[in-house]
């Protein structure tokens, strides 16, 4: 069946896909199945889509969507899962900005509300007729191994909303200011393109993320999650970068993955710095007390904690790491970077 869409989510970006496409009620309930769903409600908090360019589109009852299912485990956000079975007529969830789709089983409702819900109208087909998923349009595959030298920049957090794609970008733009070249990538989280088209807005030569990898979302992925990083980062050696810089989404004990990132021996080999940001001083000092637990340096501590003196101080002078507020103080932090670790 033929159908007309209104919206493609930037989940699927990497598929070249128009506003008229083939759908079969025959559906595959997997991670990176791309179907066409129609809206069922009008939202007025969390109501956005982003769009395959990057730009937010306001969602509207009746609006015909393609999105891209896959899991999501958002502390301040939807918590929800890749339905077990799946057929045209059923009800599903956007989980996020991104387009990503699936039942969802808790909300922050405080800061999303509750979830859209969308009819599920089929699968989107491919010119041969097959059911598509982000997978067969990937950029790069995840990699077991590191085949590049160049230095590595990882930027982690406590949680999300921390500052964390802030920081990254200011230190993009100090060392693209340089005349460095920098690439980027935002390799633990959900798909959305928002944070690589910053990295990229701020000087990065590229910027990638799980999307590019063929994945939604890297919730409940552990293993694949060190396979995507790995293999973004082989990616990106090709442009022969100065740097490389990763953003690790959401938090260090979240479900994407980021505490396998950090524990995996052959990227803390391969790690020249990690700046990791904290929402408050407890959360520097466990940040802390992980990274010493499992081997993975800590150079710099930064966030919300350090957005005065009073944060600075606790982490200079009881946990005895750099501490620096990147949002305010992006030059410095890569003066630092540069002077004392890189």
């Amino acid at each position: 069946m033929r159908i007309h869409v209104d919206k493609i989510s930037s989940s699927t970006k990497n598929i070249p896909l128009k506003h008229e496409v083939n759908i079969s009620k025959r559906i595959p309930a997997e991670n990176g199945t791309v179907i066409a769903v129609k809206v069922l409600e009008d939202k007025q908090i969390y109501n956005q889509l982003e769009l395959s360019n990057g730009r937010l589109s306001t969602i509207h009852l009746g609006d015909i969507l393609i999105v891209t299912l896959g899991n999501r485990r958002a502390l301040k956000g939807f918590v929800g899962k890749v339905p077990d079975s799946l057929k045209a007529g059923d009800f599903i969830n956007i989980l996020n900005l991104g387009g990503v789709a699936g039942q969802c089983t808790s909300a922050n409702l405080k800061e999303v509300g509750r979830p859209l819900k969308a009819e599920v109208l089929g699968v989107v087909l491919s010119k041969k007729k097959e059911p598509l998923n982000i997978k067969d349009y990937r950029l790069f595959a995840p990699s077991k191994k590191i085949k590049s030298e160049v230095p590595l920049i990882v930027v982690s957090g406590s949680c999300m909303n921390v500052g964390k794609t802030s920081v990254a970008s200011e230190i993009i733009k100090s060392i693209a200011q340089e005349g460095l070249k920098i690439c980027g990538a935002k390799v633990a989280g959900v798909a959305a393109l928002r944070d690589t088209l910053r990295m990229e807005d701020y000087g990065a030569a590229k910027a990638v993320s799980m999307i590019d990898a063929g994945y939604a979302s890297t919730a409940n992925q552990t293993s694949q999650t060190i396979n995507i990083t790995k293999g973004a980062i082989n990616h990106l050696s090709k442009e022969n970068p100065d740097y490389i810089i990763l953003e690790l989404g959401d938090g260090i004990f979240g479900e994407y993955g980021v505490m396998e990132i950090l524990k995996d021996k052959e990227l803390q080999e391969h790690l020249s710095a990690h700046i990791s940001c904290a929402s408050d001083p407890m959360s520097a000092a466990k940040i802390q007390e992980i990274c010493e637990e499992i081997g993975a340096p800590l150079h710099v501590i930064s966030g919300p904690a350090t957005d005065n003196s009073v944060g600075v101080s606790f982490i200079k002078k009881k946990l005895k790491v750099f501490a620096l507020n990147g949002l305010y103080e992006g030059g410095k932090l890569f003066s630092y970077l540069k002077k004392s670790i890189l």
